[in-house]
């Protein structure tokens, strides 16, 4: 199967477009218009054929292929870090060969050039003009294996990329496609040849997750069924990028009650405030929080953010951005269990229920008496 030829360009007018190079607009800058937005239905098939396929793949490990999802769904990029071998690159494939888009990998090696990442303009004799020849970053999923291998240089590379989906070259701007996600593995910075993430690039990264050996059980599964072929070679798109944006689309239009937003703020300035840490949640972690809520409380089948969506993204989404302070760690304290302490210091006022409809599935209603509740109070964690 062909995974690289398919771009949410295709579905895009022509207006949009420039000669040689879909989708691609110098003098463009901030994100496209999102895609019509998905029905209930349409929306909980597509996931559910999108995690299905992963955990094919993937042995135990449903929460890391969830919150994958979830961070393609809330426009989001993902660090996979752990120790090599249990499988951050094969999810990262998985994920990718699952929608029928653009796909490019990098290796990230010691020696690798931010030019290979982004591109470079090269002089053409026979027109005497600069061309600009594209790097492996114009893709609409972008694997970045073993990033922290590279030099800080080359990884500030993606900076730009990631956050404003464009990439800047002898001063012309050059869009990138959408839906345009990184997925970057790397591993534990005590392993040798690693150079660890700038704050900077860490910040730029939706969730963390750290995917941690199988269980035994899965681990059985994983020799009985892996030793002839991988099953990656069996894994064929199941939507198409045209499809995911529109699930961006319904994800972007759940409904974020005014207290749902205070208690994400407190959950933010808590980490800032606390004695435990030396940096604390940036507001840039904050949107991120709330998108990742969004796309949580989309994959449920609700439109509408409860507290629980929030807690349950919180430590993924927060944990690899605070820097903990000398004291605390050395007395064992890690920022997994800083945001936990926080998360149970916080009130969450009033309490929210959901119908539940004869599927068994939450059913969708606004909150609205969520506008009118009072804001959470916030402890001093110290």
């Amino acid at each position: 199967m062909d995974y690289h030829r398919t771009s949410v360009d295709d579905i895009l007018p022509e207006g949009q477009r420039l000669p040689g190079r879909p989708g691609l607009d110098p003098n463009a800058s901030g994100h496209r218009a999102s895609a019509p937005a998905m029905d209930e239905d349409a929306f909980h098939s597509a996931s559910t054929r999108i995690l299905t396929a992963i955990n094919t793949v993937i042995d135990g490990k449903a929460e890391a292929a969830k919150l994958a999802l979830t961070v393609l769904l809330a426009q989001g990029h993902l660090l996979l870090e752990d120790v090599p071998g249990v499988g951050k690159t094969l999810l990262a494939k998985t994920l990718a060969r699952t929608i029928d888009c653009s796909v490019n990998r990098i290796q990230f090696t010691p020696d690798l050039l931010p030019s290979d990442v982004t591109g470079v303009s090269i002089y053409n004799q026979a027109t005497r003009t600069f061309e600009f020849r594209h790097g492996a970053v114009f893709a609409n999923i972008v694997i970045g294996d073993e990033i922290n291998r590279a030099s800080a240089k080359t990884q500030s590379a993606l900076l730009e990329c990631m956050e404003e989906h464009q990439v800047t070259v002898d001063g012309t701007s050059y869009r990138l496609d959408e839906p345009f996600m990184v997925v970057a593995t790397q591993n534990p910075i005590e392993m040798e040849g690693t150079y660890p993430l700038p704050e900077a690039q860490r910040d730029r990264f939706m969730a963390r997750i750290s995917m941690g050996y199988p269980d035994r059980e899965s681990e059985m599964e994983m020799l009985e069924t892996h030793q002839a072929s991988s099953p990656l070679a069996r894994v064929t798109a199941v939507v198409t990028a045209a499809e995911v944006a529109a699930m961006i689309a319904t994800v972007q239009q759940v409904y974020v009650s005014r207290s749902i937003k205070e208690y994400t703020v407190a959950l933010g300035r808590a980490t800032r405030d606390s004695g435990l840490l030396r940096l604390g949640a940036s507001p840039r972690s904050m949107l991120q929080l709330l998108r990742a809520a969004k796309a949580t409380a989309a994959l449920e089948g609700r439109d509408f953010v409860l507290p629980d969506d929030v807690v349950s993204v919180a430590e993924a989404v927060l944990a690899h951005r605070i820097i903990l302070d000398r004291k605390a760690a050395s007395a064992g304290e890690t920022p997994q269990s800083v945001i936990r302490a926080i998360i149970a210091k916080i009130p969450v006022t009033p309490e929210v229920t959901a119908s539940t409809n004869g599927s068994g599935r939450t059913g969708r209603k606004k909150a609205s008496a969520m506008a009118a509740a009072p804001s959470p109070k916030l402890p001093n964690p110290r």
